[in-house]
């Protein structure tokens, strides 16, 4: 028989309660004991919702973040949060954000740990910090409380935990600390966690070592070997789960552990399958990811029975069925999407989809096939549907594709020679501020777009609303003293969003929400079709704020590489081609706010760094793709448009020289979080062009100080030539509330004031 499993599920709730309920209690709206009450129930809900599945998830929950929650059970609190509290939950938010509260005081407000993507997802994490003092310990409770409830429940619980290699891989070493040298005293603390687990009579426990689609040192290969060799003395069995990528070269390691199971992600390595099931010895269990965590098409359930059922022949009891991933990277339940296109939505599949599709798949395979025939015939019917529809294909926008060169991604001069023509036009004095984009997104500002969005409010009463917010967001940064201001899009619901619903071949859901890191969640579009754009998106908006002022404003705009990893995209033709559709729909805007002299342009590729593949030896042919894809949508201008781009929480230092060839003006990037290490690599590479590191964290609730900012571009004047520096923030303050805006950009100024005076 066939078994079925969850990698895990989505934690936020099918209507964003965990999101609103951590963010009630960071402004002690809540009670503790009342967010504790919301996530219990979040929890029951969620099994509930896989009662049908052999093997449930437990440990998948998280108030944050899964690596923060694996710090915490291991005892790895960075030193300056270790003693702040009694209360473990607060110390826990305070390396989240930098503190539990809104109104917290000073004394107990701190740094807040370095963030960065899981691997190639959207998914942000709390970067794990090591020293020579780091110790480990069991604090379990976190975790036995979750399991303890699941079996209350009913459900037969499989814990989910981070693995201890992939764990020591994924954290930062605060001094010279070699992060192997701590892996004896690491995995002894895996051993007593599994000896208490034995007693509350787990069977399975799932361990996540997604490091093993990745190029691994022979070192980090051998503490695998040296990790499982002790583990495996362990009475509960093991089942080591690898995602978002081909084993490869670790194929023979990854099926040579002493564990008892294997997971491997099917969607993306297919063509491994065979040689696993060839390597594996018999006594192991091999679960197959053949429903896609990661995007929200329908599985082609016969095309995958097809290739499963000779599999299943040969391993029986052997296989077990789960999605590729944690399906944490979807929505929760296409059931609550009322306002579909019916024949778009007939082709999606969300989390609770997902489970079902596995449910088909195992039911057909174990021979109990009654009643799955009408849902087989469905299925089909979707598959060809969307295979075939008109609303999938435009002629026009191939043809446009087709007469694509390399030409069109060339600026008219280099950046030394556009740099005097632009200095001279604009004449921004030494260390010029701006902002990335967005400010707070007030109640009032969310209202109005809701009202317009039911009908409830007219098109000319919500240009009036937006207008009079921008006037309101240029007063400020103009009375601030900001050398180059946005407008702050408050007609924007989200940087990707936004634009998605003014092209065609986008459509959006209603409730299709995916966390991205604590309370943030986003909600992606999805890219169906071929991609055009219709009229203008922004011309309007930003040119009214340039009227508002004659300092520059800066047009504002989401890259085509951010368009598409930060969306669901269709998986029918080459994500290449389908990034080519959208850098020139991006063109012809850029080209429209040229021509309504809006001559500083920012396209934000937030996203680049995320779409690199796992594996070194594949980065440059996406990076020869999404930067022909970025330069076409950008350098279509003359030499006095200056062309910005803003890049968030990724370590990019390995891909310097292709974003040196993006050929930006300027570029904007996270470096607060950091203390500026960041831009190291500045040392071995001379980037040409201008840069604006982040002085200001705004995904926290602190307020930098003067001091501190001014600390920063000190040490960033050691990288980066002080002529070639920009002060601004991190990222766009759409997050943040205005008090804390205004003080925050405030000292900004005054930052940037005193570096020039020195």
């Amino acid at each position: 028989m066939v078994t079925i499993h969850n990698l895990g599920f989505p934690r936020i709730g099918k209507h964003r309660e965990l999101k609103f309920a951590l963010e009630k209690y960071w402004s002690n709206a809540i009670s503790q004991d009342e967010l504790l009450q919301i996530a219990s129930a979040l929890r029951k809900q969620h099994w509930q919702n896989q009662n049908e599945l052999d093997w449930v998830p437990v440990g998948d929950f998280s108030f944050y973040d899964q690596v923060l929650d694996m710090s915490f059970l291991l005892d790895n609190v960075p030193k300056r949060a270790k003693n702040l509290s009694d209360n473990k939950l607060d110390n826990y938010f305070r390396v989240a954000r930098g503190r539990a509260f809104v109104n917290e005081s000073d004394c107990n407000c701190i740094k807040a740990g370095e963030m960065t993507k899981w691997f190639d997802t959207n998914y942000h994490y709390i970067v794990p910090e090591f020293s020579q003092e780091t110790n480990f310990a069991l604090q379990a409770q976190h975790l036995i409380a979750q399991i303890k409830q699941a079996q209350e429940q009913g459900m037969k619980a499989k814990p989910v935990i981070i693995g201890p290699v992939t764990y020591l891989w994924l954290g930062k070493s605060k001094d010279k600390t070699n992060k192997l040298d701590l892996l004896d005293s690491l995995v002894k603390v895996y051993v007593q966690l599994f000896n208490e687990l034995a007693k509350l009579n787990i069977e399975w426990i799932q361990i996540d070592e997604p490091i093993l689609v990745t190029e691994l040192e022979p070192d980090w290969q051998i503490a695998f070997k040296k990790t499982y060799a002790t583990l495996a003395d362990s009475s509960i069995k093991l089942l080591l789960a690898s995602y978002f990528g081909t084993l490869q070269d670790n194929l023979s390691l990854a099926c040579g552990l002493p564990i008892d199971g294997l997971h491997i992600d099917a969607i993306n390595a297919k063509d491994e399958v065979q040689l696993v099931i060839n390597s594996l010895p018999n006594s192991k269990v091999l679960s197959l990811g053949v429903v896609n965590g990661r995007n929200i098409w329908k599985t082609d359930l016969s095309a995958t029975l097809l290739w499963l059922e000779p599999i299943h022949q040969q391993l029986q009891d052997r296989l077990w069925l789960a999605p590729s991933c944690s399906l944490l990277h979807v929505p929760v339940d296409l059931d609550s999407e009322q306002e579909l296109d019916s024949d778009i939505r007939a082709w999606l599949g969300f989390a609770v989809q997902k489970l079902e599709e596995l449910r088909l798949l195992a039911q057909v395979l174990n021979q109990e096939q009654t009643g799955v025939t009408k849902e087989m015939a469905s299925n089909i019917d979707a598959i060809n549907a969307r295979k075939y529809s008109p609303l999938v294909h435009n002629s026009a926008v191939k043809e446009r594709i087709a007469k694509v060169n390399d030409e069109l991604g060339n600026r008219q001069s280099n950046y030394k020679s556009r740099a005097k023509v632009q200095s001279k036009k604009f004449n921004l004095p030494l260390y010029p501020t701006t902002t990335i984009g967005s400010f707070p997104q007030t109640l009032e500002i969310r209202q109005a777009r809701r009202d317009y969005k039911l009908g409830e409010l007219s098109t000319e009463k919500y240009t009036q609303a937006m207008r009079t917010e921008i006037r309101r967001c240029v007063k400020i940064q103009e009375y601030l003293g900001l050398d180059v201001l946005v407008h702050g899009e408050p007609e924007r619901n989200d940087m990707v969003e936004y634009f998605g619903q003014q092209l065609s071949g986008y459509v959006f859901s209603q409730f299709g929400w995916v966390q991205s890191y604590g309370s943030r969640c986003v909600k992606p579009p999805i890219i169906f079709g071929d991609i055009s754009r219709p009229k203008s998106m922004t011309l309007d908006w930003i040119t009214y704020a340039q009227s508002l002022t004659h300092k520059p404003m800066k047009g504002m705009l989401t890259g085509p590489v951010t368009m598409l990893n930060w969306s669901f995209v269709r998986d029918d033709q080459p994500r290449a081609t389908t990034c080519l559709q959208l850098s020139l729909a991006i063109r012809d805007e850029v080209l429209d706010l040229e021509k309504s002299n809006i001559n500083i342009i920012q396209i934000d590729e937030a996203a680049l760094r995320e779409g690199l593949p796992l594996r070194k030896s594949q980065w440059q042919t996406y990076l020869d793709w999404a930067i022909k894809a970025y330069r076409i949508s950008a350098n279509g201008v003359s030499n006095e448009t200056q062309i910005h781009t803003h890049m968030c929480y990724s370590e990019f230092n390995d891909i310097i020289e292709a974003i040196a060839h993006m050929d930006a003006d300027v570029i904007t990037i996270e470096t607060s979080r950091s203390n500026m290490e960041l831009l190291d690599i500045f040392d071995k590479f001379d980037y040409p062009n201008e840069i604006g590191p982040g002085v200001y964290d705004v995904h926290s609730p602190n307020i930098p100080s003067v001091a501190s900012m001014v600390e920063l571009m000190k040490k960033a004047e050691k990288h980066i030539p002080a002529k070639r520096l920009w002060v601004n923030p991190d990222c766009g303050l759409k997050t943040r509330h205005w008090d804390e805006v205004n003080l925050a950009l405030t000292n900004m100024v005054l930052a940037s004031q005193q570096l020039r005076k020195n």
